[in-house]
């Protein structure tokens, strides 16, 4: 990691640009990653591969977790169906908020969702998750999520008899947020974390879309979601065990015809809050040992196909995706068989569990890192009044009070992540020899012990 770090700031040093910047406050380069944490990079070393296994093979015991099947009390007693996964997954996140004295509060999020092309009848779909309220009064309104569905299928969605293991898609996405819940409840933060499992997702993300909606209609401040989608290193000979792709979208699902003109006339298809997001992602991965290393796609999702994230990007909210590198086709969406000497079927012993550990890293450091930082700048601005080659930026002041300086981020059109940081003080207007017709600004916010906070990038104003 010092390697590394030395590495950059070595590039930094030799491609920085000249920068001026006006207004109070100590001004300098440094450099555009962030730094590790050592307290969350110790948190880390928590996460357990051996726990992620049980979780999921615990999963799996229940045959099938089809949304469409039996959540009755008989049902429940007998171990088989969504009714019981439901019910463990409710009893763990209360053993972590017992074990935590009480830190986590873990609710259900229960609708009837009536009959359409997957929902033959009239169906109850539940959500379960723990809320780890943020410490501080100014923040703890500010939300960090993460979530998996725990609904599996096989290879009809309306079949309720036959097992659906459903292992990888999504066991271990549903094991990533029980995981991320045990190990961060251990700690404290300024901004709050949900750790959130939803049902529905194979039937038309269903539960994920009601979540959102409710986040919506309660005006949540929800900064981020991580949605962990088949993150379970399938053991084909083509996986890359190194490598777990990040999915964003780029023009945002919520943009208005007015913000499509704007991001259209300068350029701005690649800076949504969910790109952001990612980019974010990719620089925690730098920072931290996770293990895994963030591979973005600038693009929504795979071809054809879908997952939770996309319910909060349509309500506004920045949403990516975690994926595996390679997925076998064999293992999604099949019934439990053998052909031709080929196994069908989401069966644990496809699982790479200690892939998902590495990738509940990930998220935990994005979540804590997230979590402990400040709260990003409001409306930030770049001046296009006058035509001219340096470029000044305003902003509003993060709020919350975490912030003691902000950092000005840029980085060529043609680049996916930023490669130049300037820091400008505790200050909310700088001005830069940079020419904003070359480059694409943000601006975000440090607190003391330099965490940072999402960045935004600039609207202009006339």
């Amino acid at each position: 990691m010092l390697s590394f770090l030395k590495s950059a700031i070595v590039i930094a040093a030799a491609v920085m640009l000249p920068a001026a910047v006006e207004g109070r406050g100590q001004a300098g380069r440094v450099e555009a990653g962030m730094i590790a944490d050592p307290q969350i990079a110790a948190a880390l070393r928590g996460i357990s591969a051996e726990r992620i296994q049980a979780n999921i093979e615990k999963l799996v015991s229940f045959g099938t977790r089809s949304t469409l099947s039996a959540q009755d009390a008989a049902a429940v007693a007998s171990g088989r169906g969504i009714g019981a996964a439901r019910e463990w997954i409710k009893a763990e996140f209360e053993r972590y908020a017992k074990d935590c004295g009480g830190c986590l509060e873990v609710k259900t999020d229960s609708f009837t969702e009536e009959p359409a092309d997957r929902i033959p009848k009239a169906t109850q779909i539940t959500n379960v998750y723990a809320v780890l309220k943020g410490t501080d009064p100014a923040n703890a309104k500010r939300i960090v999520l993460v979530t998996g569905h725990y609904d599996s299928r096989n290879s009809d969605t309306l079949d309720v008899e036959h097992d659906a293991p459903g292992a990888n898609d999504d066991g271990s996405g549903t094991a990533v947020s029980l995981e991320c819940a045990r190990v961060l409840s251990k700690m404290k933060f300024p901004a709050t974390i949900v750790f959130l499992a939803v049902a529905g997702e194979e039937q038309g993300l269903n539960g994920s879309r009601h979540f959102a909606k409710m986040a919506k209609d309660a005006g949540w401040d929800l900064e981020a979601v991580l949605n962990n989608d088949i993150v379970g290193g399938d053991k084909s000979a083509e996986q890359d065990p190194s490598v777990v792709r990040v999915f964003s979208e780029g023009v945002p699902a919520a943009a208005t015809e007015q913000d499509i003109r704007r991001i259209r006339g300068l350029g701005g298809e690649s800076d949504s809050g969910s790109r952001q997001l990612a980019r974010y992602v990719a620089d925690v991965g730098r920072a931290y040992n996770s293990g895994v290393k963030p591979m973005l796609v600038f693009r929504l999702d795979r071809y054809l196909r879908g997952g939770d994230h996309y319910a909060f990007n349509q309500e506004g909210f920045a949403a990516v995706r975690f994926t595996e590198f390679r997925e076998d086709f064999h293992h999604q969406h099949q019934n439990v068989r053998t052909e031709n000497g080929v196994e069908y079927g989401d069966l644990a012993k496809f699982v790479d569990y200690d892939y998902v550990a590495r990738v509940a890293r990930l998220n935990a450091a994005t979540l804590a890192a997230l979590a402990a930082g400040p709260a990003p700048p409001a409306n930030v601005h770049v001046l296009t009044r006058e035509v001219e080659n340096d470029s000044t930026l305003t902003w509003e002041a993060s709020p919350g009070g975490l912030a003691v300086e902000y950092e000005v981020l840029w980085r060529a059109t043609t680049s996916p992540e930023w490669e130049h940081a300037e820091r400008v003080g505790n200050v909310t207007r700088a001005t830069l020899k940079v020419s904003k017709d070359n480059v694409i600004f943000a601006v975000r916010a440090v607190d003391r012990a330099g965490h940072r906070s999402l960045p935004v990038a600039p609207v202009p104003e006339r």
